[in-house]
């Protein structure tokens, strides 16, 4: 069984490093100007590969801060970046990938147009994720302003043999918050699925990050870190030292 993945995420929105609270843009917290500078901090510890999303290419439906992207991509030298937000179309998935990026996110349109993705992740292979924002266990997409009726497990074993790199699931309700992550409800997703499954939202300290690893052997891959590194609430390589081989 691979290692479990502590992932650091930067968050870009007007081209500055920032953390929401539940996806609300107006609830921004800046915490750096020079997303390649923290970029660079995080690549400097054994990182697995590095989580950037693009929060105003999620709301206008079409990637915005390439320039920022770039710098992030040349800062970061041999670690892998994975990129979302505003990735609705395989020009844009290919845009992307020209900027260095080795897995692009597909999120609201895995929704619209599961086909898309599906022919993505042929031409791609290995490069595609599917991002599945839930709340209350429905599938949020729009970056979040709109919530679906489709249930996000039902979701992901749609792509089961679509042949996706990983999924990406985020608790809306927990992202940002330092609340802790909801690992029940992600552990359940993948016990449904054969595709790695990733966690994303409220990992608030080492302590979540090393149970959120217990959960491994349920399907649960990595771990996604925000807020809690930028607060300081986690030491992200003394975690990285702690996680079991």
């Amino acid at each position: 069984m691979a290692r479990f993945e502590v992932i650091p995420a930067i968050d870009l929105l007007g081209g500055r490093c920032v953390r929401l609270a539940q996806g609300q843009y107006d609830q921004a917290t800046v915490y750096d100007d020079d997303p390649g500078a923290v970029a660079a901090r995080f690549a400097a510890l054994p990182i697995p590969r590095l989580h950037v999303v693009d929060l105003d290419g999620a709301k206008a439906g079409h990637p915005r801060n390439g320039p920022a992207i770039r710098r992030i991509v040349e800062r970061v030298g041999d670690v892998p970046v994975q990129l979302g937000g505003g990735i609705r179309t395989l020009a844009a998935l290919e845009q992307a990938l020209a900027l260095g990026v080795e897995r692009v996110i597909f999120g609201t349109v895995a929704l619209r147009e599961p086909e898309l993705v599906r022919e993505a992740a042929e031409r791609f292979p290995g490069r595609v994720v599917v991002g599945i924002d839930a709340k209350g266990g429905f599938v949020s997409v729009e970056g979040w302003l709109e919530t679906s009726q489709t249930h996000a497990v039902e979701f992901a074993r749609s792509f089961e043999a679509a042949g996706v790199a990983a999924i990406v699931y985020t608790d809306i309700a927990r992202d940002g918050m330092l609340s802790g992550p909801n690992l029940e409800a992600t552990a359940e997703l993948a016990a449904a699925v054969s595709i790695p499954v990733i966690v994303s939202g409220g990992i608030s300290s080492e302590q979540d990050v090393l149970r959120a690893a217990e959960y491994r052997e349920r399907g649960v891959a990595g771990a996604i870190v925000g807020r809690a590194l930028y607060t300081g609430a986690l030491d992200l390589g003394r975690t990285l030292e702690r996680i079991p081989g």
